[in-house]
């Protein structure tokens, strides 16, 4: 039975299962300690190769020459302007292609003939790359804001419409058979079973949209931009400025991994209304 045939007839609640257990407090900070060795390692090379000029510095820049860039970047200012123009951006774009990777996925997801018509042309769409679509779409819209928007909110689109479509059709057979049987009306079984059930695949679409839409930004303003931390990772090339260029890096990043933290942190409290065993 598809959550689609389901809806069709009366539905009750889902069934509950025991929560499953929290990990100790000892694993989570054993894996925050295991994930630090190595990048301090890539310090490490990166400090030492630029001490003995085993690389010019011209081409790999000393570690606290960058540090002093991302200072001096932020005092003046310049970082912090492009750091927003960006995340406007992103914001702009993966709202749009939030709201229609939701729409889209859960569309598919409840109804298997609209799937049949639509999934495989959303599968050929995903597969073309965001830098794909650069060409074309510099030629209707432009190099403004709107191509910017336009990329960021399909690379968005596509984990966030995909990850929808499969969390709703994954939810357990044997939830829909026991909503059928409590006799909930469609919309009770779409709040109550369809959605707690679909709720962490849908999440992580979100999460993966926002990674894919952080990615699509830089590489939108590397090729066709004037500002934002692609502009300056650019910029800095142009004058042979790899101390801009790696701190802009450095920025990118930090933010990119951050936004993504943020989401698995709110995760927790999301997903907090799921009855348990979801």
């Amino acid at each position: 039975m598809s959550v689609a045939d389901s809806l069709s007839l009366p539905a009750a609640a889902a069934p509950r299962a025991p929560s499953p257990r929290k990990p100790l407090r000892w694993q989570d900070a054993t894996r925050w300690l295991l994930a630090w060795p190595v990048p301090l390692a890539l310090l490490l090379v990166w400090y030492v190769a630029a001490r003995n000029a085993w690389i010019p510095p011209q081409v790999l820049p000393a570690p606290e020459d960058v540090a002093r860039t991302l200072a001096d970047l932020w005092q003046s200012g310049e970082l912090q302007a492009n750091l927003a123009i960006s995340a406007l951006r992103v914001a702009g774009g993966f709202a749009v292609g939030l709201a229609g990777g939701l729409a889209l996925g859960a569309a598919m997801g409840l109804s298997r003939t609209l799937c049949d018509y639509v999934y495989p042309t959303f599968k050929a769409f995903s597969q073309v790359p965001v830098l794909g679509w650069l060409p074309l779409l510099m030629l209707l819209v432009g190099i403004d804001e709107a191509l910017k928007v336009i990329l960021i909110a399909k690379a968005a689109f596509v984990p966030v419409a995909l990850n929808t479509y499969k969390g709703i059709g994954s939810v357990p057979t044997r939830y829909l058979e026991v909503a059928r049987v409590l006799q909930l009306t469609r919309w009770q079984t779409l709040s109550r079973v369809v959605l707690p059930a679909a709720a962490a695949p849908v999440w992580n679409g979100v999460r993966y949209g926002l990674t894919h839409a952080w990615l699509a930004l830089v590489v939108v303003e590397l090729l066709a931009s004037s500002e934002g931390l692609g502009y300056m990772i650019v910029y800095g090339r142009q004058l042979f400025q790899l101390d801009m260029v790696l701190a802009a890096v450095v920025v990118v990043g930090v933010v990119g991994f951050a936004l993504d933290k943020t989401l698995a942190l709110a995760e927790g409290a999301v997903l907090r209304w799921r009855k348990p065993g979801f």
